[in-house]
């Protein structure tokens, strides 16, 4: 049995408004076995869209290597644009050695909510996949009833997003009265492969691959992405 630990620490600022929410990157990230073209860092595979969807939209020009100077571009875009990245699986145990949702076991989550008190300017939670078994929101659902707390529905279509009330007491609202944070959670179709057949049957995305031949999925998520980050 494998155990898979996240390798990086939530990446979060006193200023920051958005934060990005997923499961873990794939174990060879734990191991330390990159490839040339991985970056060490969150969503740092080398498969993994998320980084390609940023460069591509705000012209970054992004390295896509081990080096450092990748990493602290990454960081200066995140800084910049108030966003901070907070998987919310610790650790988990796998039979089989990949980087698949549904594989793991004995899942450790991390305190997001503790998180979201820490850091009073977050507002807005950006889920890198959907209510899927093992996915980032099914995990945070699950993490939300533990407070007693649940999502109620803002928009049912895709990108689905959801709200909830989170509650403070005066210690936590640096002395003030009691309150209630109202934190917004976007579901993002999920980079990977295997979104791309889910992707392929939604409606919208027939109707703009209908209007343009050459419209693919990676398009499809960049229209997504773009609205948020």
């Amino acid at each position: 049995m494998f155990i898979h630990h996240h390798p990086y620490p939530p990446f979060i600022r006193k200023d920051t408004q958005k934060l990005i929410v997923g499961t873990l990157p794939p174990p060879r990230f734990s191991t330390g076995m990159l490839f040339e073209s991985d970056v060490d860092f969150c969503y740092g595979s080398y498969y993994n869209s998320l980084w390609l969807f940023i460069d591509k939209i705000h012209k970054l020009n992004l390295r896509f290597d081990n080096s450092a100077e990748a990493v602290e571009q990454r960081k200066a875009y995140l800084k910049t644009h108030r966003i901070g990245i907070c998987d919310i699986v610790e650790s988990a145990k796998r039979e089989k050695i990949d980087a698949s949702d549904l594989g793991m076991q004995a899942i450790k989550l991390r305190n997001i909510i503790g998180y979201l008190k820490q850091f009073p300017n977050v507002d807005t939670i950006l889920f890198t996949g959907g209510n899927s078994k093992n996915g980032p929101e099914y995990l945070f659902r699950k993490h939300l009833k533990t407070h007693g707390l649940k999502l109620e529905v803002v928009e049912p279509d895709v990108p689905r997003v959801h709200r909830f009330n989170l509650p403070e007491t005066s210690e936590e609202n640096h002395g003030g009265a009691n309150t209630v944070r109202v934190i917004k959670t976007v579901s993002l179709t999920s980079v990977s492969g295997a979104a791309n057949i889910s992707i392929s049957r939604m409606p919208l995305y027939k109707q703009l691959k209908a209007r343009n031949p050459d419209f693919n999925t990676f398009d499809f998520r960049m229209l997504q992405y773009s609205e948020f980050l």
